[in-house]
């Protein structure tokens, strides 16, 4: 039997934002949000006021939702795409073959085998961290160890002990972090949290769980970290009427808003250092948004075509270049959200019960882990990434199972 203990009830689980790009999808009501996840996980780490709702973000691959359809009372394996508006659910090896093929599907047949005898009530989701095939012997400074790559991060437990026997024996491992409910799959909704119960040997169930028991800040640990929410706060003040103006549109492709957010992914991507002095990047995005449409332009043969995209690229640069005081404060907050969530993610890290790593061409190299999830009532849930670290990563480096 499954005990969960959830945070929060919203839609579907398919997406989590980061914590700083909720203030361009949300204005000044998202740059408020993200205060106070940043000022709840503060008081945790300073011993004071109630445990905030946080999760362990593992980097784990493919998504895997499993569980009871209440349509028909079968048991199924799917990954998103159960959430589909043509849904792929899979309660047998005939259906894995017929909506997956490659290592998902393989993957998912082993997960349909074994997690169907869990008694799993309801509907659960969480990410695969390895089948059997996937572990490997290793060694890392000269200590015997099993390790797992489910994505990105690399995972390693000694072979001798307790986690690393029953890793060794399983299966498969999976960590479930959401639960939904409801009467059709239509209309479920999620809560995020953890999930305890048992497993069996063929199944190691990994815990989403954080302990914050043993790592505090220290004086000057909590005043720099204070520093960071007083430079935050002023930037998000004087950003505020062109984030607000921003949020409107942030879902429209051409917006200035939306071209804003991918351009931080962008800049990671191709950067390989931190973030460059905002004056810096407020060019460098001007240049980004300029390309990009032109891009756009250039893809389309008729002028009929090209004039939408010659329309937007003519008003967005008009709105960046009337707007170049409040834009600097715009990207100054997005980087200042950034830096105080990295300080927490540096403290909270040091809490590790299986080591971390990023594969080398020298070997290995210790890393943090992938995040957190910080889950608010009303805000809703973001996660707590160092983009500059993981993202990078994520973005350039192989994945064993796609």
């Amino acid at each position: 039997m499954f005990n969960f203990k959830g945070f929060l009830t919203r839609d579907k689980n398919t997406h989590l934002e980061h914590l700083e790009d909720d203030i361009i999808n949300r204005g000044s009501t998202g740059g408020e949000n993200a205060i106070n996840f940043l000022k709840s996980v503060r008081n945790m780490l300073a011993g004071r006021g109630r445990t905030p709702n946080i999760t362990v973000k593992w980097d784990g691959a493919p998504a895997i939702i499993c569980g009871i359809n209440p349509e028909n009372g079968r048991f199924f394996v799917g990954t998103k795409s159960v959430f589909n508006k043509t849904p792929k659910i899979n309660y047998t090896s005939r259906d894995i073959a017929r909506n997956h093929g490659g290592v998902v599907a393989d993957k998912l047949r082993v997960c349909l085998a074994n997690l169907s005898r869990l008694n799993i009530k309801g509907i659960l989701q969480g990410d695969l961290l390895f089948t059997s095939g996937d572990l490997k012997a290793v060694n890392i400074d000269g200590e015997k160890m099993v390790s797992f790559t489910p994505n990105t991060i690399t995972y390693a437990v000694p072979q001798d002990s307790g986690i690393g026997r029953r890793i060794i024996k399983a299966k498969m491992g999976i960590v479930f972090h959401t639960q939904y409910s409801g009467k059709t799959m239509d209309s479920l909704s999620a809560s995020f949290g953890t999930v305890t119960g048992s497993s069996n040997r063929n199944v190691f169930l990994a815990s989403a769980g954080y302990k914050s028991t043993s790592v505090m800040f220290d004086k000057q640990e909590l005043s720099r970290f204070d520093a960071q929410i007083r430079m935050a706060e002023g930037s998000l003040s004087r950003a505020k009427p062109i984030l607000d103006l921003m949020s409107k549109s942030s879902s429209d492709q051409l917006s200035v808003g939306f071209r804003l957010k991918t351009f931080f992914n962008y800049y990671i991507k191709n950067s390989n250092t931190s973030f460059d002095k905002v004056r810096v990047m407020q060019k460098q995005f001007r240049d980004y948004f300029q390309s990009v449409l032109q891009a756009e332009i250039d893809a389309k043969k008729t002028p009929r075509g090209k004039e939408r995209f010659i329309r937007a690229q003519k008003d967005g640069l008009r709105f960046i270049d009337r707007n170049q005081s409040a834009l600097y404060m715009a990207i100054a907050s997005h980087i200042t959200l950034g830096n105080a969530k990295n300080t927490l993610l540096q403290k909270m890290s040091q809490i590790q019960s299986i080591g971390h790593f990023l594969r080398t061409s020298n070997g290995y190299r210790v890393t943090a882990p992938e995040g957190y999830v910080a889950v608010d009532s009303v805000a809703g849930a973001v996660k707590l990434v160092d983009r500059l670290e993981f993202s990078r990563q994520n973005f350039t480096m192989p994945k064993g199972w796609s």
